[in-house]
């Protein structure tokens, strides 16, 4: 299947593994760019810019095929040696960054003098806009239904694609509520290039999380996540568990005064806890509604494989029967 993303990017299928942290490492990302499509390594996942020059190099080792890296510029008052994950990714002959969180432009051009394509990860069109115009080279649309932060405006993506289809100019992929072939046709249909998946991946043989992590994700409905952080208008979509209710519980008892140190415990550093040692309740972690529709934990190359061959019957069979 062609499309302005696969051909933007050199890959087989319009499928790209987002960025997760702690999940996307090389073991992932190499095996979704050998099922073809685009694996991305979490780039601050790795502590240092020297750490995932060596991720970047096992990647390498798993796979021929392109990868990227993702980078989220996050507000912080010790922010992250930002030049050096910039120069490991360049050194590293990476030709394809995601970048995510704050508006990236000041390292745009060290990466496009690179030959480097940059995918912006947006939540509203308004952001969309303004990441093609200072020269992005595709976009993320991320819906309401995305784990992780899917913004402030809460517009779900039956209504946010159509509506980046309607002003941009440069291709986009969308994100938040994508598992199948069903999703993908859809995505195609709202005026995408392509889907981009973080939990559908998650659950797969070779995401190097816990079994306690996907198993999690192919028990809860789409029902079982929840919206935490919303007073501090930094909301994000985890699966629910007793840490997210204690930090619920803290939210509505402190109300206007909430401030982020109030629930550090529930956030700040549980990701290995939960993702290496399968400690379930040890806080919050991101998790797309999408979890309703996934009740396996396939290899990659079967998900990708079984995901485009319902994309093709759809469009060859069903709708074109009912065309006649």
């Amino acid at each position: 299947m062609k499309t302005r993303i696969t051909e933007l990017l050199g890959i087989q299928h319009p499928i790209i593994q987002g960025g997760m942290h702690h999940v996307g490492l090389a073991e992932l990302a190499a095996a979704v760019s050998n099922a073809g499509g685009l694996g991305i390594i979490t780039g601050l996942t790795q502590r240092t810019p020297a750490l995932l020059t060596q991720e970047i190099a096992r990647c390498r080792a798993m796979t021929d095929k392109p990868f990227g890296v993702n980078l989220t510029f996050l507000p912080s008052v010790q922010p992250p040696d930002y030049p050096g994950y910039v120069r490991a990714i360049i050194d590293g002959g990476v030709k394809v960054v995601e970048t995510a969180g704050n508006n990236p432009q000041q390292w745009l051009p060290a990466l496009k003098e690179a030959g480097i394509k940059v995918i912006h990860k947006c939540t509203s069109v308004r952001h969309a806009l303004k990441a093609q115009a200072i020269g992005c080279d595709a976009i993320s649309v991320d819906g309401f239904e995305c784990g992780g932060h899917p913004g402030e405006d809460d517009v779900p993506n039956f209504i946010l694609l159509p509506r980046a289809a309607q002003a941009l100019k440069i291709p986009f992929v969308a994100s938040g509520g994508m598992a199948d072939g069903r999703s993908l046709v859809a995505a195609l249909a709202l005026g995408a290039e392509g889907i981009n998946m973080g939990t559908r991946f998650i659950a797969t043989q070779e995401a190097p999380v816990h079994a306690n992590v996907k198993q999690a994700i192919v028990a809860a409905t789409e029902l079982d996540t929840r919206l935490v952080m919303r007073p501090l208008r930094n909301t994000e979509r985890v699966l629910n568990n007793a840490a997210v209710e204690r930090l619920l519980d803290k939210e509505r008892a402190l109300g206007a005064s909430l401030r982020f140190e109030d629930i550090l415990p529930e956030v700040a550093g549980v990701y290995p806890r939960i993702m290496q040692q399968g400690e379930m309740e040890a806080g919050a972690w991101s998790c797309g509604m999408v979890a309703g529709l996934i009740h396996d934990i396939p290899t990659v190359q079967q998900l990708i494989d079984d995901i485009m061959a319902q994309a093709h019957a759809l469009i060859s069979e069903r709708l074109t029967t009912m065309l006649r």
